[in-house]
């Protein structure tokens, strides 16, 4: 089987993000409300030929992945994927003609609606262990929350992506959504006391520790925030402003923020 290859072609100029994002709520202790959990990741970048660390918050969740790519290029043809990173870890971030799209959308449909038929791997609970052992040093298992799936949406406009792996390309996403609530009273004082503890600005300067150290320049802990007060702020912004990063108090929120909260 021929190997696929890696960036942008003559006829491969769209590229294609595939997500899994989970809402994961929880119950404030003290009050009751409904409060989201987001990943909280300081990275440090060149921006303009200068090192710039920037602090974005995003649904947990992340890429799904290709279990079987020579399948997909069967049913739509050729695609790329989009760095090395994608190829090496199969994670569904291609680079497609553009008028294979629309296959695209109904090969993912058909995945919710017929899993038998396996040629992605769409449940979140992998990236779900990864993430709250690197943000909050915990193992987490299934049996600590509920999980529920949502369905699937998906993002037809074009926007520039700003991830490292291919900055500048025009992007079009299908998110995978599930819900998941979260009941072990231990894990949720855990995520509340690193929201408090991990500040903006503490995230910056573990950044550059990290980097000083011979590291990326990353830093990452759980930023928890009031759900309704998240959904007040979305329903004042202009429907075309949605999948855009947007400035939240102090926080930074990623363009996947208002999928899993709609």
């Amino acid at each position: 089987m021929a190997k696929i290859g890696v960036g942008p072609a003559k006829t491969l100029s769209l590229r294609v993000s595939v997500a899994a994002l989970v809402s994961l709520l929880f119950d404030h202790p003290q009050n009751g409300r409904t409060m989201l959990a987001l990943e909280h990741i300081a990275t440090l970048r060149e921006l303009e030929g200068r090192p710039e660390i920037t602090v974005r918050a995003k649904a947990l969740g992340g890429g799904v992945r290709l279990t079987d790519p020579q399948a997909l290029a069967g049913l739509i043809g050729t695609f790329h994927y989009d760095s090395e990173q994608s190829r090496r870890e199969k994670d569904f971030r291609l680079l497609i003609n553009p008028s294979s799209w629309e296959k695209v959308k109904n090969i993912c449909r058909a995945q919710l609606n017929k899993p038998q038929k396996i040629i992605l791997e769409t449940s979140p609970l992998r990236e779900l262990s990864e993430e709250f052992a690197d943000t909050l040093q915990v193992k987490i298992t299934a049996d600590k929350y509920l999980l529920k799936t949502r369905g699937m949406t998906v993002r037809d406009q074009p926007l520039v992506t700003h991830n490292p792996r291919a900055a500048g390309f025009p992007t079009v996403r299908i998110y995978y959504l599930f819900e998941a609530r979260m009941k072990d009273p231990d894990i949720i004082d855990m995520m509340l006391t690193g929201s408090r503890r991990y500040t903006v600005e503490r995230l910056r300067e573990l950044a550059r520790q990290d980097a000083r150290q011979g590291g990326k320049g990353r830093a990452n802990a759980i930023l928890t925030l009031d759900l309704d007060e998240l959904k007040k702020f979305y329903r004042s912004l202009p429907v075309n402003q949605y999948d855009t990063p947007q400035q939240f108090g102090e926080y930074q929120l990623d363009g996947n923020v208002q999928a899993i909260i709609s």
